[in-house]
């Protein structure tokens, strides 16, 4: 083959490297805009992990790189006056030019023809001037060739809210160093690490208003870089801060992260003669990923490996060949995107986390990305860690021990009450009910979760009227026959386990009178439908459900009373715990949403006059339920549709249910409207729980695939919650804290006397098996 790389990065020069390597006879040419062995830049990051793909795809050049390496497993933290200190996590860190000098001596070496002092702005000029088959548009983050051909590439483009500036030092850090620096305009935070003897890469970053308070959009150059070198002073030791962009004047060396996203990855050229060359986009030029996670050099080698052995391997022509690579990577891309968006978000977002105390902050930072977790911290530095978990066992008020206690079975206590662990059986919908009375079915249900090991079961939505129901088969408050069917189940609960029970209370608004959810879910009764209420008269489902009356006054003050006495019933029934649903499409969720607020009166609008209704429930059932008892509201805390609530309003939210006397705010998302496309993934709601908690500083709840006590000692360890609920893993397994205490080796959690017998085998069951 005949191949132009367009750039000589790391990109294009691995991959003219490889095919040369693969195939003596292939013509590789690489063309790049500036002098022989120059280049800008100061030190770039990998993990053993990358350069193990290195001595894989080219021994000789690992081995030269691999020399050339300075290698460190700490990561240490510097916050509020704190030094922290982690270990096990296997940085290597090389000099930018001098990766780049041995990679073209490399290609120099095996024949690949280096081109330079060119500017290549028309790729099929130079596909013409070679004879090109192939064009590989490794031409960086500004890429002409991205640019040209967007309407097949389509990108995204997105700037980041940080500025940040990469500067070098000769102060020489022993690790990779995080420090953060308040000021009176917002915290400044500093990504430095040696790259080679006697230099190291020092990259400070800020939020864009910081930035701007702080003056240095109007300072020159070396202004700017003074104001840094005074603003981190006692970590440079006297060393100053050294720029190498000495072609950019003023503050122009300070840029926002551009974080790029292309759809396809492949574009096909006709030539005048009718040959059809591919341009085919690597390294910057397709995709990047925040320096925050060190990731952008590793994703263009590993861009060059993954084609140089697609072209070799797979079968079919270059076409599938080029489309089999565009669709393999692109997933591994964007799993690093993923990781790395959290962890720039996390940056972006200091203030969010400066409430926290050195230690949480420390392994919240760690943990950012979410490719980190609990357990593999342990693997990474188990000293470390478990002496945290020992710190936020006592900040919890857990008993004293010689054995670490995991995160996820430390106390919570809030208001009179305490749960044992941090574990909540989350309200699910068991459609079992007959005129709102629970039956055997939920005495075994709630009390087999409650006898296997959760802190806190909670009753599904329980209806306030009948009216109110979601389904014949939803459960209710609205009588004595219900009261007493509760207070059977609260009493075996209390007698039989130390679990603590909740109800949740709500009205379904225009989500009521539909039928059983194994049947049509959100679809009306057969037969039998009851009036349906909401804040504006849309329907769930367009042109099936029905269509609500508005509510009026008179509605709102009936709808309001019902809810103060059903919660006086749940007190009467001797639930420990009360949540309001104001989520999912409910009646309090379609007050607070815009997508089903319409109205136009003090109750439509604004948020504030959105939340006018529910503030006005939540106070009356604060009034009716004992002080000594909490309670939480369930929110959805994204629409997941444009125009309706995000996670700012999320926050404002959870502020103003915390005035109105909430305890806790249960984050949610979702189910307000049909129209919804949600983000799925792991812990993918957390990020709700995460802000609420931290910037409106109310106790949280995180849901939302949460299926391993791995994801609930991360999420409880960092902050970002204080409970987890768990739905679909208790639906599975009744005892799934005690199958996951005993997975982690923990041995120290309670068991139900009558249950004993087996606890001893099911920890030996889980020491044996392979890790």
């Amino acid at each position: 083959m005949k191949i132009v790389c367009i750039g000589g990065g790391p990109a294009g020069l691995y991959f003219g490297l490889l095919m040369k390597l693969q195939n003596p006879d292939n013509e590789i040419v690489v063309v790049e805009r500036n002098r022989p062995y120059d280049t800008f830049g100061w030190g770039v990051v990998f993990s053993d992990a990358t350069m193990e793909n290195l001595c894989e795809a080219d021994p000789v050049s690992a081995a030269t790189i691999g020399d050339a390496f300075n290698r460190w497993d700490d990561i240490e933290i510097h916050f509020k006056n704190r030094a922290i200190r982690s270990g096990g996590h296997g940085f290597i860190g090389i000099g930018r030019k001098r990766l780049l000098n041995i990679l073209q001596a490399r290609c120099e070496e095996v024949g690949v023809q280096l081109v330079f002092e060119e500017y290549v702005q028309d790729d099929e000029a130079i596909a013409r001037q070679y004879g090109a088959d192939l064009v590989i548009a490794s031409d960086g983050i500004n890429s002409l060739a991205r640019t040209k051909y967007q309407q097949t590439f389509r990108p995204d483009i997105d700037q980041r809210r940080c500025r940040f500036v990469w500067l070098g030092t000769k102060k020489v850090f022993d690790a990779f160093n995080f420090i953060f620096v308040p000021t009176e305009h917002g915290w400044f935070q500093a990504h430095a690490y040696r790259f080679e003897d006697g230099l190291s890469t020092f990259i400070v970053e800020t939020p864009e208003e910081t930035w701007e308070a702080a003056g240095i959009g109007n300072m020159s150059q070396e202004e700017g870089i003074a104001y840094c070198e005074k603003l981190f002073a006692p970590y440079l030791d006297g060393n100053p801060l050294i720029s190498n962009a000495t072609h950019l004047r003023g503050s122009a060396i300070w840029i926002r992260f551009p974080r790029v996203i292309c759809e396809k990855w492949v574009h096909w050229t006709t030539q005048a003669d009718g040959k059809q060359v591919p341009v085919v986009l690597m390294g910057d030029a397709a995709h990047t990923a925040h320096f925050s996670i060190g990731s952008g050099t590793k994703l263009a080698l590993e861009d060059a490996i993954e084609l140089a052995r697609c072209l070799k391997t797979v079968d079919g022509s270059l076409e599938a060949r080029l489309a089999h690579y565009e669709a393999v990577r692109s997933v591994e891309v964007l799993k690093i995107q993923n990781a790395a968006r959290n962890s720039t978000e996390w940056f972006e977002n200091v203030e969010r986390y400066a409430g926290l105390e050195p230690e949480q902050f420390a392994y919240s930072l760690l943990t950012r990305s979410q490719r980190i977790s609990h357990e593999n911290l342990r693997v990474r530095d188990r000293d470390w860690l478990e002496g945290y978990e020992s710190w936020l066992a006592a900040q919890a008020g857990a008993s004293s021990t010689d054995e670490a206690v995991p995160p996820m079975l430390t106390p919570y206590r809030i208001r009179d009450v305490e749960l044992k662990n941090r574990i909540v059986v989350s309200p699910t919908a068991m459609y079992s009910c007959i005129d709102g009375v629970p039956g055997d079915f939920h005495v075994v249900h709630l009390g087999s979760r409650a006898l296997g090991g959760a802190g806190l079961v909670m009753v599904e939505m329980t209806a306030v009227s009948p009216e109110a129901r979601t389904t014949p088969g939803c459960p209710g408050l609205w009588n004595d026959e219900q009261v007493a069917a509760f207070a059977r189940i609260v009493k075996f609960v209390h007698d039989s386990t130390s679990a603590r029970i909740g109800i949740q209370l709500g009205h379904a608004g225009r989500r009521a009178s539909t039928q059983l959810g194994w049947d049509r879910m959100d679809h009306p009764l057969e037969a039998g439908n009851w009036p349906v209420i909401s804040a504006s008269a849309l329907p769930y489902l367009a042109g099936v459900s029905h269509v609500p009356r508005a509510m009026t006054r008179e509605d709102m003050d009936r709808v309001r009373d019902a809810f103060a006495v059903a919660a006086r019933r749940a007190d009467a029934a001797g639930f420990d715990w009360l949540e309001l649903q104001a989520g999912h499409g409910y009646l309090l969720s379609c007050f607070i949403s815009p997508l089903t607020n319409q109205r136009d009166d003090e109750y439509g609008g604004s948020l504030e006059n959105r939340m006018a209704f529910p503030l006005e429930v939540l106070r009356a059932v604060r009034e009716a339920w004992p002080q000594g008892k909490p309670i939480s509201v369930r929110i959805s805390a994204s629409d997941w549709v444009e125009g309706g609530i995000s996670g700012d309003d999320a926050v404002q939210i959870g502020r103003l249910f915390k005035a109105a006397g909430a305890d806790m705010i249960d984050c949610s998302s979702g189910e307000v409207t049909p129209r919804q496309k949600p983000v799925y993934g792991r812990m993918y709601q957390t990020p709700f729980a995460d802000r609420v908690r931290n910037e409106a500083d109310v106790p949280t709840i995180a849901v939302g695939a949460i299926t391993e006590a791995d994801h609930v000692n991360s999420i409880i360890a960092s902050g970002r919650a204080d409970l987890c609920a768990l739905s679909r893993p208790h639906l599975a397994d009744p005892a799934w804290v005690l199958r996951e205490s005993a997975k982690l080796g923990y041995r120290r959690v309670e068991w139900p006397r009558q249950y004993l017998f087996a606890k001893e085998q099911m920890e030996r069951a889980f020491q044996r098996a392979p890790s």
